[in-house]
Parts: structure tokens; sequence; C-alpha cells
């Protein structure tokens, strides 16, 4: 992403943010709150179909990352982070998932339709429209 690292870091730790600017998203609800941990209801669409889950939120902001910990549905259990690594050509933000499912015989079965279906599908857009949003304040900044 064109843009400075921390402006895209705190757009991203911004989670009331995220259905203005990313129109996949339906919703964030906060359960609990805090400046460093909360307990958020998360609402999305992908093509239509909608999903939610319900994630515990660690913005860490020394080490510049963001930890998503899923506590039901069918990703309970996934652990989610995102890193902002600065780089010549930008800032690189990556999205790593961690999941493992609870019965693993079901997980050849499962990863492909939520890890690849939706998971996939939902951080690649989130991304694309973070990335347009943050570009799209950074020339207007620099403009």
């Amino acid at each position: 992403m064109h843009a400075p690292k921390m402006s895209i870091f705190e757009t991203a730790a911004n989670l009331e943010l995220w259905p203005k600017i990313l129109p996949h998203y339906r919703y964030v609800r906060y359960l609990e709150r805090s400046p460093n941990r909360s307990v958020v209801v998360m609402a999305a669409r992908r093509s239509g179909i909608p999903i939610k889950w319900t994630s515990e939120v660690i913005i860490d902001r020394q080490r510049v990352e963001i930890h998503f910990q899923h506590l039901k549905a069918f990703t309970k259990g996934m652990h989610v982070v995102w890193t902002f690594d600065e780089r010549p050509d930008g800032v690189l933000v990556e999205i790593s998932h961690d999941l493992k499912f609870r019965v693993p015989a079901l997980a050849p079965i499962f990863n492909p339709i939520i890890g690849d279906f939706f998971i996939g599908n939902v951080a690649n857009k989130t991304l694309r429209c973070m990335k347009s949003y943050v570009e799209a304040r950074t020339n207007r900044v620099t403009a």
C-alpha cells in the first residue's frame, strides 16, 4: 500500500470505520471495548451470503499488529494476524489466518469451503478496499 505505515495501521485498527469503507462489511458491534483489547461481532457478505463471527481483538501498537481470536461460529479458535511491513515500494499489509478445525477429520471438507471460499474472499476484498481507501486519503493530503 502506498500510504504511511501508521496511517494504514490506525485505519485497520479503527473497526468502527470498516463498514463505511469496506462495502462487503455489514456491521461491527462492540460487546466489550478498551483501547487495546475489545470483543466484537463482525458481519460481512461473501457474494451476497451473510456471514458473522465474534472475535477478541488485540491492537498491539508496540509491534504494529492487529490480532483477532475468533470466539464463536465455524471459525472458533482461528487466530488472525494483520502485519504491516514497510518496504521501499510501499507497505506490505498481510493477513494470516491460523484455522484449526475442532474436529480434525472434517478439515479436508470444511477447509476449502470456510478457508478458501469465505475467509480468503473476505480477506482479499478487505485488503483491496483498505488499500483504495488509504491511498485515496494519502493522495488528497499530498495533492
